[in-house]
């Protein structure tokens, strides 16, 4: 195929930023081009996160004409290529030009290129091969991603399973990018992520976390992972799906719709998951998540068959267990969150300083009484601070004080 003629991209709040002018003018005329995410995310309308640039010139290059111009650059990826020019508006990644020389689905070996069709034939995606000259917004499209984009449909540049086994990881890269931008499906590359899903089980579990969260994070993912199911590709991410998980997590982002609730990708991770806290503290060892991320799966985990409702009290069970973990059990639940709306989790008023002046020896005994007075302050609704010695006089008389 041959570079598109000439479309252009719409001009962005983006585009007009002074200091990404400055940055082209540092590295020099027709050096630099916008490329991917930002490019295509403007196409199609939506906030643009984060800005990437292609490049002519080498690492050491760029980082000698911004130090020129006085722009701090960090070399966050010189293996591969990849400079980031620290900027007031924000940082912009810029890759030398690149081709694969070598690949093993897992890493790639490269060298560095000097034609923006070679680097654009190396890229996952059509959509994501568009690029953007800064001065005058022309688009170069090497592969008709401007249709794909056109039509909603993912489609990997050339042949999909070459693709895909130059980058296992392709596979969860593809339906992610279903999930959010896709409706219409390409036979091809769906045949091929299910027929090189077994290749996943090689990647590091960081990275298949990482991309199973994303997709999970966007705004309805149910019938993305339905289709994974189907093709037998989910089974080799998530070994430990729930029989009815898929359905769990569809009923999941209903209830986060109608409650205008964030979406949460532990908690719908959570959801694809059995009620197993064990279970989901090895899946979270597995994906190598953060302490906190395997304490609120494990949390979750233990919640009680969404049969039989709320587990308890919103309020008590979000002083309980914390605020975020009582929305995940509720959401899971299929219960009311709206009465933590607002509501901040009170301090508990007693301490053990006024036990010990009802003449209790400071001991086991002080801290049985305090666990004892906070079961019943919570379950009466965190009563105001008056209630509280009635409810001591009643624990001790309780144990015989």
């Amino acid at each position: 195929m041959v570079e598109r003629a000439p479309a252009t991209l719409p001009a962005a709040p983006w585009t007009g930023r002074s200091d990404l002018a400055e940055l082209v003018a540092a590295l020099g005329p027709g050096n630099l081009r916008w490329v991917g995410g930002a490019v295509r995310d403007t196409l199609l309308g939506v906030p643009v996160k984060d800005i990437d640039a292609a490049t002519l010139l080498h690492p050491a290059q760029v980082m000698e004409r911004l130090q020129a111009a006085g722009i701090r650059s960090v070399p966050t990826g010189l293996d591969h290529g990849t400079v980031t020019a620290v900027l007031p508006g924000g940082p912009v990644e810029i890759t030398t030009l690149r081709r694969d020389v070598a690949t093993d689905g897992r890493r790639a070996t490269i060298a560095f290129a000097s034609d923006w069709r070679e680097d654009a034939a190396r890229r996952d995606f059509t959509i994501n091969a568009l690029y953007a000259d800064p001065q005058t917004l022309a688009l170069s499209d090497f592969f008709d991603g401007l249709d794909d984009l056109a039509e909603r449909r993912v489609r990997f540049i050339g042949d999909a399973r070459q693709r895909i086994r130059e980058d296992h990881l392709r596979i969860l890269r593809y339906y992610r990018f279903q999930a959010r931008f896709g409706s219409a499906l390409d036979a091809q590359a769906e045949e091929a992520c299910a027929e090189l899903a077994p290749m996943l089980k090689g990647l590091s579990r960081e990275r298949v976390g990482g991309e199973l969260l994303g997709l999970l994070a966007l705004p309805d993912p149910a019938s993305t992972l339905a289709r994974m199911e189907q093709r037998f590709v989910l089974r080799h991410v998530l070994p430990e799906l729930a029989a009815g998980g898929i359905a769990a997590l569809g009923a999941l982002v209903g209830q986060e719709e109608a409650q205008d609730v964030h979406p949460d990708p532990l908690r719908r991770l959570a959801a694809l998951l059995p009620p197993d806290p064990k279970l989901a503290e090895q899946v979270a060892a597995r994906l190598r998540l953060s302490a906190a991320q395997r304490k609120r799966l494990a949390t979750a985990a233990a919640r009680t068959d969404a049969s039989q409702g709320a587990e308890t009290d919103p309020r008590a069970l979000a002083y309980r267990l914390g605020r975020e973990e009582a929305f995940d059990r509720l959401l899971l639940a299929g219960a009311d969150t709206a009465p933590l709306a607002r509501w901040q989790a009170p301090v508990f008023p007693l301490k053990g300083r006024a036990i010990i002046a009802r003449g209790i020896e400071a001991g086991p005994e002080v801290a049985q009484l305090l666990r004892a007075v906070e079961a019943r302050w919570v379950e009466e609704g965190f009563p105001p601070e008056p209630r509280i010695a009635t409810l001591l006089d009643e624990a001790l008389g309780a144990a015989g004080r």
